[in-house]
């Protein structure tokens, strides 16, 4: 197989599943090489649980899953993409995996043999937690009702597999495996004296429980002899006796399961008791030891395989906040790749949720991020800053909840940490109190105490971690940390403030290096346990909770986004594009991902509200008003509350499909339906009056009525056209927002990102509405069609535009890589008029260059413009300065062919944007 060296210019992100498998997108091979895509970009391929849609939840490291072609299919995939010029970027996922269910076999491992699998040091699992009834066990909260309730039901059943010979209990999808030794039980139970022999077997079997090889060849042995009575009477009169319909049964049940490795639970009793790692608070998906050598082999074998052949040739690391050692990890990598292909330098991108004033870390060996902070800023600077206070006031008077955006996050905080996270707050503050125990001094300071401090600096965490490792805290770590310190120090206890002083020390404070060695091991496995908190905390109280309370402008709520920052202003937008061109210039650009909240051009358009709060707010009054009627009086208030009715408004007007008129009954109602599955998750999300553990379905009922309600066709308020017509007024501008994002994306230091199906209009809201099934076919057929943007104009609504806008710049990055990839980042000055409406940047690589300008903040000037175009008369007089290095040559505008003479160093923007609302300049 054949090596792709060339570093890429553009991926594509599919979404790999049962319905769209790797051979499926082999057709699409020429069709992404036509657009200007180097490389497609895959979700997770390795063996996912069954039905999984996003194959995060891995359950084999070793094998391609077989949901998607398998190992022969990737290849075929990946032939297809090498013959054309294109390779392959895998997501991995080194964090966890998906557990549960009967198909991943290291999980079965660790449930059968306990602390003596081979795998038990695979999973983040606490056997010695301060729960002594957890003592050498781990909790699986799997079942669906409390333990007794279950065990009375019948639903667990003691089941015999006959391919393996082995028991196991089942819980509908569950396997829950016996362990050998106690088989010596399960075999008694039947009465039949020919087992005896048998049943001494497997008692032996914990005499020999420290020499691992004899204990399992033991088991074998004994396995061997019960395949030989799969389907005899004898089974059968086993599983009987075990029958938990029959009193008898269900006691003789519980005392073998209670004799287990595991203790099974009520899914609920996860949140307090749980002690091992979770994904956030996923009990499906359990934490991964990536730092344990062993785990490191193992889960990248494959992979290493496949970079080693030429299979794939970078990878996207999920979710690398959750690691133990983050740094340590990503250098670990990078040195383990570049020795199978010592002439290629490593692509490796992480998966990283940055604040405003946060930066990657320069020292991992990572070629950048995935592209959320670049999200971030390439809506944000489509944004007015001028709307903020009118649209502050607006959230503040219908709702009457904070106007601060951080007020919601500490409290989503307060409760992810007491109502979904308390068990691995509990084990965090149980590893600080091991750490205390070690001094005279501090052993005084309780469990408890040392629980509420963690959770006051918790809640005043400004960032998702920290990254103390065996070296120590760095600068950066420590301003951190000094600002959630802080924070703490105004919220907690009097008596408690000593506590933050001794935190302050623990989590790297105190140079690990000069202490004893037990002492340095718990005081770094305490640091792990904070950090591997602290970004859950954060993940889960702000997006997956705050972003569905604080809706004052929902396009800021965005992952990798702060509400709390309304706008991004140029100046701010060139300082990040610059240090992304001298730090990360490889780091990938993304403006729609499997993870967004709402697609990209649904918040282009919802950026115009920041033009037009004014407009905006008449608009939602009225609503209001004539909805009043609507809301259903419920326990605990009208449904749905106002916060909820005002981000309904938004996602209305915001996600409203161009073209469908209010006439339409079975367009909107298909409409309806998709934002109704929004609400529900919203609603759930936003843990205010329903959630996902505890769903209060007649506030969901209520709140989708609403919907439905009030926009009926028949009421004589015609909301339903009111809408629609002012998703009509906000759509041309967003129109404009979303080609400037566009050609952002395509032309800032970094590698554009497509997200599947985004090349035509993304008016997609939160998963799993964003993974719909694309329309390739029309896709194709576009590209096939496509010529000059400018003549696609007419046609706006249908998406050709943006498509063949994205085509002609990814040919500009072909033609001139070495601008792009390696170019200088120069803001240029806009003079005139309406020089706040222009944003424009240069890219310089030894005398070649390229100058991309967009329009910006364009509702106030496009007035009755037919199509997403600003008038060339509002731009009279407003004019582009060019480089001093350039000033006196010829340009070609790239999109549209048109060529342009420089008088002197300037070019007036009327020209420029004469037939677009964007502009690719190349020199001549």
């Amino acid at each position: 197989m054949s090596t792709i060296a060339t570093p890429p210019r553009a991926t594509v992100r599919l979404q790999f599943h049962a319905g769209f498998t790797l051979d499926d997108a082999v057709p699409l091979v020429p069709y992404f090489a036509n657009l200007g895509i180097s490389h497609v970009y895959a979700s997770p391929v390795l063996k996912a649980r069954p039905g999984s849609t996003h194959g995060y939840d891995i359950v084999d490291h070793g094998q391609v899953n077989p949901e998607l072609g398998g190992e022969l299919a990737l290849r075929r995939l990946v032939d297809a993409l090498h013959a054309a010029g294109l390779g392959l970027i895998l997501d991995i996922v080194p964090n966890h995996m998906g557990v549960g269910g009967s198909d991943n076999a290291w999980w079965l491992d660790v449930l059968e043999w306990g602390r003596q699998s081979r795998f038990a040091g695979f999973f983040d699992i606490d056997w010695e937690p301060p729960d002594r009834s957890l003592q050498n066990k781990l909790l699986a909260p799997f079942l669906g009702a409390p333990y007794g309730e279950v065990l009375a039901s019948g639903d667990l059943a003691l089941d015999f597999n006959a391919a393996t010979g082995r028991f196991h209990v089942r819980y509908f999808e569950h396997w829950f495996p016996i362990a050998p030794q106690h088989y010596t039980h399960v075999l008694r139970a039947a009465g039949d004296p020919a087992l005896e022999d048998l049943a001494q077997h497997f008692g032996r079997i914990g005499l020999h429980l420290r020499d691992r090889g004899a204990a399992r060849e033991a088991a074998d042995e004994g396995a061997r002899q019960l395949r030989a009575l799969a389907g005899t009477p004898v089974i059968a009169a086993i599983l009987a006796a075990f029958d938990a319909r029959e009193d008898e049964g269900r006691d003789r049940l519980h005392r073998l399961l209670e004799r287990q490795h595991y203790r099974l639970a009520w899914w609920r009793a996860a949140a307090d008791e749980i002690n091992w790692r979770r994904f956030f608070d996923i009990t499906s998906l359990a934490g991964l030891r990536v730092e344990v050598p062993a785990v490191f082999d193992a889960i990248h074998a494959l992979v290493f395989r496949l970079y080693a052949e030429g299979v794939i040739d970078g990878v996207r690391i999920d979710h690398v906040d959750g690691l133990a050692d983050p740094r340590g990890y990503c250098r670990k990598l990078h040195r383990s790749m570049q020795a199978l292909r010592p002439d290629l330098t490593p692509l490796i991108w992480v998966e990283k949720i940055l604040a405003p004033f946060e930066a990657l870390r320069t020292d991992w060996q990572v070629a950048g991020s995935t592209g959320y902070d670049f999200m971030d800023e390439a809506s944000g600077v489509l944004h007015d800053p001028a709307g903020e206070a009118p649209l502050t006031a607006l959230w503040v008077g219908e709702t009457h909840r904070p106007a601060e955006f951080d007020t919601e996050a500490r409290e989503a905080r307060r409760q992810i940490l007491r109502d979904n996270l308390s068990s691995e707050l509990n084990a965090t503050a149980a590893a600080l109190k091991r750490v205390a125990m070690r001094d005279l001094t501090t052993r005084d300071f309780t469990l408890t105490a040392l629980r509420r401090a963690l959770t006051e600096v918790l809640v005043h965490f400004p960032v998702y971690r920290l990254y103390v490792a065996g070296t120590g805290r760095s600068a950066d770590d420590k301003r951190i940390l000094d600002w959630a310190l802080a924070g703490a120090r105004r919220t907690v206890r009097a008596t408690e403030l000593p506590l933050l002083d001794l935190l302050d020390g623990w989590l790297g404070g105190e140079a690990l290096r000069s202490l004893p060695p037990a002492l340095r091991r718990e005081r770094l496995a305490a640091a792990v346990r904070f950090q591997q908190l602290s970004a859950p905390t954060a993940a889960k109280s702000v997006e997956d909770t705050a972003f569905y309370r604080y809706g004052r402008l929902i396009s800021r709520n965005e992952v990798g986004s702060d509400p709390a920052r309304f706008a991004v202003t140029p100046q701010s937008f060139h300082g990040s594009a610059r240090a992304r061109a001298k730090n990360f210039p490889a780091s990938l650009l993304a403006t729609a991902t499997h993870d967004h909240k709402r697609g990209e051009d649904c918040r282009a358009r919802l950026a115009v509200l920041s033009e037009l709060p004014e407009a905006w707010a008449t608009a939602v009054h009225r609503w209001m008003r004539l909805n009043a009627t609507l809301r259903r009086d419920i326990a605990g208030g009208p449904a749905p509350g106002p916060s909820a009715q005002l981000m309904l408004y938004q996602t209305l007007v915001s996600a409203w499909p161009l073209g469908l008129s209010p006439q339409d009954e079975a367009g909107v109602q298909a409409f309806l339906e998709r934002v109704a599955d929004w609400q529900l998750k919203a609603l759930r999300e936003a843990k205010r009056r329903t959630d996902w553990a505890v769903p209060n379905t007649e506030y969901e009922t209520a709140c989708r009525d609403f919907l439905f309600a009030c926009m009926a066709p028949d009421r004589p308020s015609h909301l339903r056209q009111d809408i629609a017509d002012f998703a009509a007024r906000i759509a041309l501008p967003g129109a404009v927002n979303g080609l400037a994002q566009l050609v952002l994306r395509c032309a800032a230091p970094g590698i554009p990102d497509l997200y599947q199906g985004t090349e035509f209009w993304d008016l997609s809201l939160v998963d799993p509405d964003n993974r719909r099934p694309v329309d390739w076919a029309a896709r194709v057929q576009a590209l096939t069609e496509a010529g000059d943007p400018a003549a696609l104009m007419p046609q706006w609504q249908d998406g050709r535009v943006k498509q063949a806008i994205l085509h002609r710049a990814l040919a500009l990055r072909q033609a001139r890589p070495a601008v792009f990839a390696e170019g200088d980042y120069l803001p240029l000055t806009v003079e005139g008029p309406q020089a706040a409406h222009v944003l424009a940047f240069a890219r310089r690589h030894r005398g070649d260059c390229a100058i991309a300008i967009v329009t910006r903040l364009p509702a106030s000037l496009l007035g009755e413009a037919p199509l997403p175009l600003v008038p060339a008369a509002e731009w009279r007089g407003t004019e582009l300065v060019l480089p001093p290095s350039t000033a006196t040559r010829a340009w070609c505008e790239v999109l549209t062919g048109a060529g342009f003479e420089a008088s002197g160093d300037r070019l007036p923007v009327a020209e420029l944007l004469s037939r677009l609302p964007v502009a690719l300049l190349e020199g001549v």
